[in-house]
């Protein structure tokens, strides 16, 4: 079997059709949020979009333009790009309780193959969007295209990164967080277009507006339709830095927790995920697993929801991120304290033990590899918000791995703003220990790059293989059986919508041998 098939060029969205909503036709284009798929099954996969006629809307009466009940639309399924080769249509539900987006679960269909989508209602169409099925459990997958992006700041840069990746045409899409950002950028200089309101989102409109201003954007609408995508979150989603119901502000748990409800809530409204697990107040199951026949297993894990409280927190200024001496908190290493949670955690092992597959792809949002810096005394500190505030749960997860013989272990992340290649080891103290996995961390699509000097504390680390903070982009890997090759794609700038790109670097990653190589 060759690898899920992409899409050539797709169907650009029609214009505004004028018309009146008791004849059923619309006065205002009711697609403008796109469209989008993901949680695919061997059998069928989720088809997203939103009726949002004015989707910026501030009248609390009226989500995104409409009000009232729900609303029913037309779906349909084609084999081909042309929409000619109709396979399935019906009927799907945009919730009123859910701004009226829609999560149509599609079944009934061939495994391994891409399928492409339509929405329609009354005079309007939505654009064509591109799906995939799973191949069928055990199938022979021959490769598989895998783009992953993450730190996506509307106020600080252009989409460009998003069409870059769409032209590459890649199977699947992972979504690694920061998909919106919450906060106001205060640096005038740093501003290339403004979010809306000009003021952060603490409520459900709030949020759903944010999305709403970020689901506008072409690029964006442009790269789901190209390719499905699989989504995790990290902070900015909702609040940077928390770690469950812990605040970067020290604001009280309970009204934190509202705040969180807001935003999974508003998140849910816009992603492609499975609506048998809708929100439940500040709760919303995200993690999941797919299987790309026999070559590849991806996990997407969630590393925010259900993470131990962070090291030594608490008023004035122990925040969840925030740097620490190696020795001034036992808490850090604590073995009760976990990144993922005690039943996530479970399950990520559980599933890594009983995989088949030739890869096995962890997917979260951070850093996993240890960063060991030096404050301005010279002592060793480390960073406490990403998997280096969590060291005996990283440790757990690298042993298991070990022991488990689980094989050909790959760990991506995001978060960090920066390009990074990372042999993950046993004991990072030690640098003839064994290297268990490979890490391969994407840049931002436009967020800011760290402040922190990371070269400078290279030399302490050599597991780093390498690492680059000056640019912006998204990467790339194509999996085979033999070997996964990954390349860093680099956006010329990122303040330019028509930035070009190049491949900053490129890495393999050979069967059976853990580690970096260039």
């Amino acid at each position: 079997m060759q690898a899920v098939g992409a899409a050539s060029a797709l169907a650009a969205a029609p214009s505004i059709v004028l018309a009146t909503a008791s004849s059923q036709k619309w006065q205002r284009f009711p697609f403008t949020l796109g469209v989008a798929s993901g949680a695919p099954t061997p059998e069928g996969f989720v088809i997203w979009t939103r009726l949002a006629p004015d989707p910026m809307s501030v009248d609390p009466a009226l989500v995104g333009g409409l009000s009232g009940g729900d609303i029913s639309l037309r779906f349909e399924i084609a084999a081909d790009e042309a929409m000619r080769n109709i396979v399935q249509s019906g009927t799907a539900l945009a919730e009123a309780r859910y701004a009226y987006s829609v999560h149509h679960v599609v079944r009934g269909l061939k495994p391994g193959r891409p399928y492409w989508y339509r929405f329609v209602s009354g005079d309007a169409s939505s654009r064509i969007g591109r799906a995939l099925t799973l191949p069928a459990a055990g199938a022979s997958l021959d490769k598989l295209r895998v783009g992953y992006v993450s730190c996506s700041n509307y106020e600080t840069g252009y989409f460009a990164a998003y069409r870059h990746l769409a032209a590459e045409l890649p199977d699947v899409v992972l979504c690694l967080g920061d998909y919106i950002y919450e906060y106001v950028e205060k640096l005038e200089a740093n501003l290339v277009r403004r979010h809306s309101g000009g003021v952060e989102p603490v409520d459900l409109q709030g949020y759903r507006n944010r999305y709403a201003q970020y689901r506008l954007d072409e690029d964006l609408q442009h790269l789901h339709a190209t390719a499905p995508s699989l989504v995790t979150w990290d902070d900015h989603e909702v609040h940077n830095d928390y770690a469950d119901m812990l605040s970067q502000a020290f604001v009280d748990p309970a009204e934190f927790a509202k705040r969180r409800a807001s935003a999974y809530s508003a998140f849910y409204e816009h992603m492609p995920v499975t609506p048998t697990r809708p929100p439940d107040g500040p709760f919303l199951r995200i993690y999941d697993r797919f299987t790309f026949g026999n070559l590849a297993e991806v996990f997407m894990a969630d590393a925010r929801q259900y993470r131990s409280r962070p090291p030594c927190y608490g008023p004035p200024d122990r925040k969840p991120g925030r740097v620490i001496t190696t020795h001034e908190c036992p808490e850090l290493y604590s073995e009760q304290r976990s990144m993922l949670g005690s039943a996530q955690e479970a399950w990520l092992q559980d599933g890594l033990a009983q995989s088949h597959a030739r890869w096995n792809i962890v997917a979260q949002s951070l850093l996993m590899a240890q960063m060991r810096r030096r404050n301005k005394a010279g002592e060793p500190v480390l960073w406490t918000d990403d998997w280096n505030g969590y060291p005996a749960s990283r440790a757990r997860l690298l042993r298991h791995i070990r022991d488990a013989r689980v094989a050909n272990p790959l760990v991506v992340g995001g978060d960090v703003h920066s390009f990074w290649a990372n042999d993950l080891k046993l004991d990072f103290d030690n640098p003839n220990s064994p290297t268990v996995a490979t890490e391969f961390v994407g840049s931002s699509i436009s967020a800011n790059p760290p402040t922190f000097d990371f070269a400078a504390a290279l030399p302490e680390n050599p597991h780093v293989r390498f690492f680059d903070k000056s640019v912006r982009g998204y990467v790339c890997a194509d999996i085979t059986a033999a070997q996964t090759s990954v390349r860093f794609q680099a956006i010329s700038d990122r303040r330019d919508p028509q930035a070009t790109v190049r491949t900053l670097r490129s890495f393999v990653v050979e069967s059976g041998r853990a580690g970096v190589q260039s």
